[in-house]
């Protein structure tokens, strides 16, 4: 089953769809004829790495099950202005009555690809991973994290059951109660589910070699700088996965990765991409 026929997806593209047709198409169905038969373009208005079509597809057939849409651009292929990405043919009203929704996915959508290839581009011939967070639009996580894969890029946690983090005010809740972080992560230990990874959020090197001596699977570095982050990594490479965080911007990326770092997360990627620039066009 494609990611644009789960029924996660299914439902989304159902509200969004009632979002915009609420009262009908009031200025469709007072202009344009329903028998009306024509054909429309998608095309690429800038230039970057396609991620959507599938779904904007499944949109159009939301609508109209009978127009018949042909993909002439796959996800993950880059494209410059006036890239055809694909055709719509049927009735010009549903073609219409569609066209915002599947644009506004298939930009959103694009631009997280696009931007996510900015950085795994930046870093290329290091070992390191650039990773998205949970800073995701509300009812779009699934589709999103779907683009940042599409652009390179990895995805850390999907939910708050996909992995244990251990961020600042966890810490600070629990040194409240007089905890260590060796004490909180052997608690954790004793509570959790053994196949869960354990992840603690550190603001500098004594911590990181604190959490990766209480047997932490990875050691988030946030907001460190570069110095703080090159010893961190020096002082635990090998004892657990280490991630940098906070505020890394593409300028700086490929710095943060010469550090030693595995992962890079980049809130970012979802929280501030912008949208590819790709419009529909009636023949």
């Amino acid at each position: 089953m494609g990611l644009s026929n789960t029924p996660q997806v299914k439902q989304f593209i159902a509200q969004a769809m009632a979002e915009d047709l609420v009262q009908g198409d009031v200025t469709t169905e007072a202009l344009i004829p329903k028998t009306q038969q024509g054909r429309a373009s998608i095309v690429a208005k800038a230039s970057g790495i396609i991620a959507g079509v599938e779904v904007a597809k499944q949109v159009f057939l939301k609508v109209d099950p009978e127009l018949k849409l042909a993909i002439l651009i796959e996800d993950g292929t880059e494209v410059k202005p006036g890239d055809i990405v694909a055709k719509i043919e049927g009735r010009v009203a549903s073609i219409l009555k569609a066209e915002r929704v599947a644009l506004n996915l298939l930009q959103r959508l694009s631009g997280i690809a696009s931007e996510t290839n900015h950085y795994v581009q930046a870093v290329k011939g290091l070992p390191v991973q650039i990773t998205d967070t949970r800073k995701t639009t509300p009812g779009l996580r699934t589709l999103e994290k779907y683009a940042v894969r599409v652009g390179g890029g990895k995805n850390h946690r999907m939910h708050l059951g996909d992995g244990i983090l251990i961020k600042d005010n966890h810490l600070a809740a629990l040194r409240h109660q007089g905890l260590s972080i060796k004490e909180i992560v052997t608690k954790t230990r004793q509570k959790a589910s053994p196949k869960l990874k354990i992840e603690v959020e550190v603001k500098t090197p004594r911590e990181a070699v604190e959490a990766a001596g209480a047997g932490a699977d990875i050691i988030m570095l946030d907001n460190m700088g570069l110095e703080d982050m090159r010893q961190a990594a020096q002082l635990i490479k090998g004892r657990a996965l280490i991630e940098a965080s906070g505020g890394i911007t593409l300028d700086k990326v490929r710095a943060v990765a010469e550090t030693g770092v595995d992962l890079i997360s980049i809130g970012a990627l979802t929280h501030s991409a912008k949208a590819l620039d790709i419009s529909l066009e009636l023949d």
